[in-house]
């Protein structure tokens, strides 16, 4: 039993090598593209081609960030007779709604198309997104979170790209980046994350696939597809992993506009990530299960990819370096215990090569790990600093293994739910000032 758990192992975590090593390969040729494109932004005045936004923003007590994500929004870079902007202040209790109608008051944005929608009713950001869908009243949706930040030309740069192939994107998102990423260990370490997701793994899997995921936050949607989907779900606790696989079974592509970049706030306490995350993974576990079907019926070949890799991530690697973990933990224990009393033996005992095989891969996937990191990091201006090399390589370590820790919490939420019936809890993520 012991020799079957160490060559599942390490079949597993070579595999996780592979896969590695080509999303990387993907993400290379990525910028590699990128590099050569003309970036030149218009201004509003040549965008009289460009179709209507309606930009949704839910917000529940969000009176600390609130009026200046909206400000962002209406001094985007695009037309403004072409830009509606829903903030849903979504069963508040505190000055979200103040907030917004001191800052709709202004001079500058009286003659602005400003909707301020007091919601009280469930479902949370689900729930809110949908209430406020029956006042869009534009061609494309776009989303951003009470905390967003986007760039001047992000709505620029996401309607582009959703007008390069519009028969066939029904959704296009942007890059998400840390705006307090200097802030304390924590938030360093988050933001070594979001860099390297968002550009290894994003761009490796379009570049190949033509795969995308929508995050929570600065994305663009065709009006005419949400409403046909039924809107977001609001038993999904990821509303947006489970909105992409919606997205893809009607065979509609949801691109990466990679110039379309908005900043966000990122947990600063412990407390406040293991929370967030944890809704995160229950959430991603939740759809994974629920899509698994399309591995056995004929969906496109699309879908079933894109369900294998969750199902990998979530399941199968996470299985194989918990167990891959046990067998070399338990083993440092009882090394240790043998030099005093050398009767003890361990309790997993293996064939030299089967051992080999394993430090072999266990090496690879740190060295692929911090040059994933690193490499993302170069494509960052200002990220490539020798403090964040250093952390890439001690955050495997550290950082990188609160995700089993996250992810065996977040599985037992999920059991204990289906076992129950218990509702899950809507937790928000803590904002502050800044």
């Amino acid at each position: 039993m012991a020799d079957l758990l160490l060559v599942f192992s390490i079949i597993s975590i070579w595999a996780a090598v592979f896969q590695s090593i080509v999303i990387m390969w993907g993400a290379v040729r990525f910028i590699f593209k990128q590099s050569r494109k003309d970036w030149t932004v218009p201004g509003p005045e040549q965008m009289e081609h460009f179709p209507t936004i309606t930009v949704m923003v839910p917000a529940h007590n969000e009176e600390l960030v609130i009026a200046a994500t909206a400000e962002n929004i209406l001094r985007l870079n695009y037309p403004k007779e072409k830009v509606q902007l829903i903030v849903i202040a979504d069963n508040c209790s505190d000055d979200t709604a103040g907030k917004l109608k001191a800052l709709k008051s202004k001079e500058a944005f009286r003659d602005r198309d400003f909707m301020i929608f007091e919601r009280t009713g469930t479902g949370g950001k689900s729930g809110a997104l949908n209430d406020a869908l029956q006042y869009a009243k534009h061609e494309w949706i776009c989303i951003f979170d009470a905390d967003a930040a986007p760039e001047r030309n992000a709505l620029f740069f996401l309607v582009e790209k959703a007008m390069e192939d519009p028969e066939n994107y029904g959704a296009v998102f942007g890059r998400n980046k840390a705006r307090n990423r200097g802030q304390n260990l924590l938030s360093k370490c988050i933001n070594l994350e979001l860099v390297t997701a968002q550009r290894i793994y994003h761009t490796g899997l379009w570049e190949l696939f033509k795969l995308g995921t929508i995050p929570g936050t600065n994305f663009i949607i065709k009006t005419d597809l949400i409403r046909d989907i039924g809107g977001w779900d609001t038993e999904a606790i990821t509303e947006d992993t489970a909105i992409s696989f919606e997205i893809l079974t009607r065979g509609q592509l949801i691109a990466l506009a990679p110039q379309a970049e908005a900043y966000q706030q990122e947990p600063e306490q412990l407390g406040v990530y293991l929370k967030q995350r944890e809704r995160w993974a229950k959430g991603n576990f939740s759809v994974v299960i629920g899509n698994l079907h399309h591995l056995f019926n004929r969906s496109s070949w699309r879908i079933k990819l894109h369900v294998l890799y969750y199902t990998a991530s979530y399941f199968w690697f996470l299985l194989a370096i918990i167990i891959s973990d046990i067998i070399i933990v338990m083993n440092l224990i009882y090394g240790f215990i043998g030099l005093f009393n050398p009767e003890v033996a361990m309790p997993f005992q293996f064939a030299d090569d089967l051992y080999v095989y394993l430090m072999i891969a266990w090496g690879l996937m740190y060295y692929l790990f911090v040059l994933q990191i690193n490499l993302a990091l170069a494509t960052d201006i200002g990220q490539s600093t020798t403090q964040n090399f250093i952390l890439s390589c001690l955050s495997y370590f550290t950082y990188a293994q609160l995700f089993l820790l996250i992810s065996l919490r977040a599985f037992y939420s999920m059991v204990v739910d289906k076992a129950t019936g218990r509702k899950t809890k809507w937790y928000k993520t803590q904002r502050f000032e800044g």
